[in-house]
């Protein structure tokens, strides 16, 4: 099997080495751009299992390079490594498609904890489920190959952390999954602090597969417990 590729973005060459030399003895192989251009043209030209991105760069910043990369449709998980450590900050880099974000300064061991977590979570993403790579129901049909889906509004983009999610309720139908399980299994421990995290993917699936989103029918929040998917429509 060859080695995980990750892009790392970084313009702290002291940092970068550091966490190239660290990678690198885990088995990763590194690229590495020291700035948001040079970080987009490598990323035009190469293919990646992750990108480790600053948010304060040269020139383009990494929350610009996060957003023009899944502008293009890229599904590749993306980790923040940065000094901002705001709440603000954490919840703007995660909702424009991070799929984690730890603050400087950082602990390495943890670094490489959370960048298994992710290409552990990669892999189950990638593996075949119980309900097939192509999973329909009545509120539309779900390629989990492609990162697509088609609802009431037509065909739409995934992104990886729907395409984690919804793999997790069409999985578990019928069943009431807790905040704390589903942010374990998409997320990760505290990737993303928010009460409103899965709340705001919940809305986006009723949008789009719901036949009316005020009242669903498949995509259920148990106020107090968790939520629930519930293939066959039924009112709650």
């Amino acid at each position: 099997m060859s080695a995980k590729r990750i892009l790392l973005v970084e313009d702290e060459k002291h940092i970068a080495e550091g966490i190239i030399l660290n990678l690198e003895q885990e088995g990763y192989e590194i690229v590495w751009a020291s700035d948001g251009n040079q970080a987009l043209e490598y990323y035009s030209h190469g293919k990646y299992d992750l990108i480790i991105l600053d948010i304060m760069l040269p020139g383009i910043d990494g929350l610009e390079v996060c957003r023009r990369i899944r502008n293009k449709l890229g599904t590749e998980p993306i980790m923040f490594l940065t000094a901002r450590d705001s709440l603000d900050d954490k919840k703007d880099g995660l909702t424009i498609g991070a799929d984690d974000y730890i603050t400087k300064p950082f602990d390495l061991e943890e670094l490489i904890l959370r960048i298994k977590a992710i290409f552990r979570r990669q892999a189950w993403l990638r593996t075949e489920s119980a309900v097939g790579d192509i999973y329909k129901f009545p509120g539309g049909t779900i390629d989990f190959k492609k990162f697509s889906a088609e609802g009431r509004n037509g065909v739409f983009r995934l992104s990886n952390k729907e395409s984690l999610l919804l793999k997790l309720f069409t999985e578990h139908p019928d069943e009431v999954l807790s905040r704390s399980v589903i942010l374990d299994a998409v997320w990760g421990y505290n990737a993303y602090p928010s009460n409103r995290t899965v709340d705001n993917f919940i809305l986006r699936f009723r949008k789009n597969f719901e036949p009316d989103p005020s009242h669903p029918i498949y995509f259920h929040t148990e106020f107090g417990t968790g939520y629930k998917f519930t293939p066959r429509g039924e009112d709650q």
